[in-house]
């Protein structure tokens, strides 16, 4: 197995730095691979809390689904039904345009 020797320079300080993420002289985060971890970490944070603010947060409809009172109810069920044909409408006219630009 070979042993690949790094030598990378400091962004901050010019100082060259030998098979180490973090600069010797200044401590600045200098590795690729690390900044590429980390920023994949933060932006799997970022949709985690996405996800739980949806849940936490649900639209109109849903909330109206789910009232105590039966009119609400059905006025909640009715909304919602109308968002899934008004979507699965503009679904069809994407695909029919897809489609038709296909030849």
């Amino acid at each position: 197995m070979s042993s690949v020797t790094r030598i990378i320079k400091c962004y901050n300080c010019g100082v060259f730095n030998t098979n180490k993420e973090y600069c010797i002289s200044c401590n600045t985060l200098i590795s690729d691979a690390k900044k590429r971890e980390i920023k994949t970490a933060k932006v799997k944070l970022a949709e985690i809390e996405k996800a739980v603010y949806e849940l936490k947060h649900p639209n109109l409809a849903e909330r109206l689904k789910k009232h105590p009172n039966f009119l609400y109810k059905i006025i909640g069920w009715f909304l919602y039904s109308a968002i899934m044909v008004v979507s699965a409408i503009g679904a069809g006219l994407a695909w029919f345009i897809a489609m038709v630009a296909a030849g």
